[in-house]
């Protein structure tokens, strides 16, 4: 079963957090699948990963750019994984029954959206009832990531 995570943004927007969560899911040697719940998010994702840093950019690509299975992080709207990832990253309303696939499953979910928010519980259940080992993380007040539950 995979480790399922739950961050709940709150501090920080999520094309803030996002990036630098990728940057260590590809130092570990595994590759990504970012799954979106709407497609407008799935462009401006698309931008802020060229543009996150002045000195940096994680390297990614859509369906439309080709060569998906060569890409370490790949963004969908849809549930293919062509690039054959340890983590799938899931944002804005996007779900998963497939508890067996990743490494990893991280929920990035908006604090201040009380839909987003009862989507993570029910997420955080029905990980929980696949018997995977699940962690709930919130930030302090310094901006630091702190485990929760």
């Amino acid at each position: 079963m995979s480790e399922v995570l739950f961050y709940h943004l709150e501090r920080q927007p999520l094309d803030r957090v996002l990036p630098l969560l990728l940057e260590k899911t590809l130092e570990r040697g595994w590759n990504a699948v970012v799954r979106s719940g709407n497609e407008e998010r799935l462009e401006a994702l698309d931008i802020a990963l060229w543009t996150y840093r002045d000195d940096s950019f994680l390297p990614h690509a859509t369906a439309k750019d080709g060569n998906s299975e060569l890409q370490p992080v790949y963004l969908t709207t849809g549930e293919e994984t062509p690039n054959k990832p340890g983590v799938l990253f899931l944002v804005d309303g996007a779900d998963t029954s497939d508890f067996k696939s990743f490494v990893r499953i991280v929920h990035l979910f908006d604090g201040h959206d009380e839909e987003a928010v009862g989507l993570a519980r029910r997420q955080w259940k029905a990980a929980s009832a696949a018997e995977c080992t699940v962690t709930y993380w919130q930030q302090n007040h310094q901006g630091r990531w702190e485990k929760k539950a």
